[in-house]
């Protein structure tokens, strides 16, 4: 319709080579890079007492330490190559008050917030810029199996919680990050700017209701979790 071409490439972001091998592969068939939207994620919910430090290293391994290696072997090849470029990570507003029953995925995400603030002045002056985006809720089939697996009765899924009354549409987080990424914002750096209809300012946007559940209703969760993630792991090709 724009007249754009998406070409997918397959890589597992927990391993630096096969990183390198990727952008290698990019930068031959394609061309260098202009931007990085940094969006791999996982989460589920969980009391911690329960998690398992393989559960902390799943959503680890992907949110933080993936991240950091995809943003750290672009960033290295512009600099090298004296090109500008544009990094946007997806982050949430846990990373302002803490995320209770998400802490893996909040202390990643908070990680990624320092990076993004750290690389904008380190980096900058290479005319690389480094934001990121605090998404409210916006419901997907993938996160919402492992962060509402009661089957949207939570209230943060119907939108109750939020001041606008509905959750996010994804047109509006398309085109925030389309902003950040667009020529003609090259002085906008270091920024992290939430899209939640005022929900942080309102309630936190975090799963502190949770504290509410009893044993079964946990026990519940896990086992929807574990059903969504074994259907994922029967599809993927990485």
């Amino acid at each position: 319709k724009h007249g754009g071409k998406v070409v997918p490439y397959a890589c597992d972001i927990r391993v630096p080579d096969a990183i390198s091998d990727m952008n290698d592969r990019i930068w031959s068939e394609h061309g260098p890079l202009t931007g990085l939207m940094n969006n791999a994620a996982g989460n589920f919910i969980s009391r911690t007492e329960d998690l398992s430090i393989r559960g902390f290293d799943a959503i680890a391994n992907i949110v933080f330490r993936g991240s950091f290696y995809m943003t750290h072997d672009i960033g290295k090849r512009w600099i090298e190559q004296k090109l500008k470029g544009s990094v946007c990570s997806i982050l949430t507003t846990w990373v302002w008050n803490g995320g209770p029953f998400v802490v893996p995925s909040a202390m990643s995400k908070a990680a990624i917030n320092t990076m993004t603030q750290s690389l904008a002045v380190e980096w900058g002056r290479y005319g690389l810029r480094f934001n990121a985006i605090a998404p409210g809720p916006f419901p997907t089939k993938g996160a919402w199996a492992r962060l509402s697996p009661d089957s949207g009765s939570s209230s943060m899924e119907r939108g109750v919680a939020n001041p606008m009354g509905r959750v996010g549409e994804m047109h509006e987080l398309v085109n925030l990050a389309t902003l950040l990424m667009a020529p003609g914002c090259e002085y906008i750096n270091g920024q992290t700017i939430a899209i939640d209809g005022g929900m942080y300012n309102a309630s936190g946007g975090n799963f502190s209701a949770l504290t509410a559940w009893t044993d079964e209703q946990w026990s519940a969760a896990r086992s929807a979790i574990e059903s969504a993630n074994a259907a994922d792991k029967a599809k993927r090709t990485v």
